[in-house]
Order: structure tokens, then C-alpha cells, then sequence
């Protein structure tokens, strides 16, 4: 139960003391519960289930969850956002099914002519990846060329834009975090 207890509340980014004063314990012996120092009563499992919104079985369930560990097969990942005619960007989501998370990751094949997509900008970070194919990233002061096996980690505040520019349509693995003080702790919005 130790470790389950300590990555659901994680997961519903309470600290020991908020997680403690919701159930009705002390910091220190719900740290002795996570650290596996202490078992906590019938009843104070199923006050840490009801605050962390879960079935009290996942607490004492030795088994990995399902969505703490998320495979996504290059089959399965999730259309979305594809533009309209050829050359135009579109997207796949990767883990889309797995709820709470920070970061959001997915694949972009971006258009050839970018002259037509606006700036984008959100609070928060980026991290791109050109698996194949090459790209412009675009920033209004600045233009970076990329290859394929480099990538370019900025803030993403700053307006930016993508395309393509080889003969080869390119792949772009692209995660955004975001500003969690800055955004109440949801994650942005895909493109």
C-alpha cells in the first residue's frame, strides 16, 4: 500500500498535509503509511480512498495499474486535429487515454507552408523531437532548422510555429507541459 498511497496522491497532486487533514491523521503517521512503517486502520483506508476518489481495493492492490503504466502502440495512437488537404498539418495523440497527467505528448506531421498557420503560444514548456524528415521552428525573432535526432526544448509562451521542409514529410515527437501554478493544474490543449 505504500508506494499505491504515495503516487495516487501525487497523481491528485495533494501534499502530506492536505491529504492528512482531509482524512483526519497527522502528517507523520500518514508518512509512516507511505513509507509502509504503519497500516493504517479499515477505517481510515476507506477515508484515503474517498479523499484520493478511488476504490479502497486499489490501495492494498499489489497489481501495476493500468494507467500508471501506459503502452501505446504505433497502431494505436489517436487521430486528431488533422487539417484539411494535402501537405496539411496533422496530429496523433499518445497516451490520450490516461487521465491526470502533466504532460501531453503527441506526434505532429506539420505542413509544408506554415505561412498560413497563425503563431500558437500557451503558458508552460515545450520539447520537440524530429524523428524523421527536417523543420523549421519559427519563433517571431528567430528561425531554428532541425534534423532528424535533434530536438529544441523552449518556453511556449513565446509564439512559434512549424513546418516541414524536405522532401519528405516530417515527424515531430512534441510534449507540452504545463505551467501548472499558471493554469490551476490542467494541462493544455492540443494544437
Amino acid at each position: 500500500m505504500s508506494s499505491r498511497l504515495r503516487v495516487l496522491r501525487q497523481q491528485n497532486r495533494l501534499s502530506l498535509d492536505a491529504l492528512a487533514e482531509q482524512v483526519g491523521v497527522t502528517k507523520s503517521y500518514l508518512s509512516k503509511v507511505e513509507r509502509g512503517l504503519s497500516e493504517p486502520s479499515i477505517s481510515t483506508a476507506l477515508k484515503l480512498a474517498h479523499a484520493l476518489q478511488v476504490d479502497v481495493g486499489r490501495l492494498f492492490s499489489d497489481e501495476v495499474e493500468p494507467e500508471l503504466v501506459t503502452v501505446v502502440r504505433a497502431g494505436e495512437r489517436t487521430p486528431i486535429a488533422a487539417g484539411a488537404g494535402p501537405g496539411a498539418p496533422h496530429y496523433e495523440g499518445i497516451a490520450t487515454g490516461l487521465s491526470g497527467k502533466r504532460m501531453v505528448p503527441f506526434l505532429m506531421y506539420p505542413p509544408t507552408d506554415a505561412t498560413g498557420s497563425p503563431f500558437k503560444s500557451h503558458p508552460g514548456e515545450e520539447f520537440f523531437f524530429v524523428h524523421a524528415g527536417t523543420v523549421e521552428l519559427e519563433f517571431p525573432e528567430r528561425t531554428v532548422e532541425l534534423g532528424p535526432g535533434d530536438s529544441v526544448y523552449f518556453n511556449s509562451a513565446l509564439p512559434h510555429r512549424c513546418r516541414s521542409t524536405g522532401p519528405e514529410p516530417a515527424h515531430v515527437l512534441v510534449v507540452i507541459h504545463d505551467d501548472e501554478a499558471g493554469s490551476g493544474g490542467r494541462v493544455p490543449s492540443l494544437p
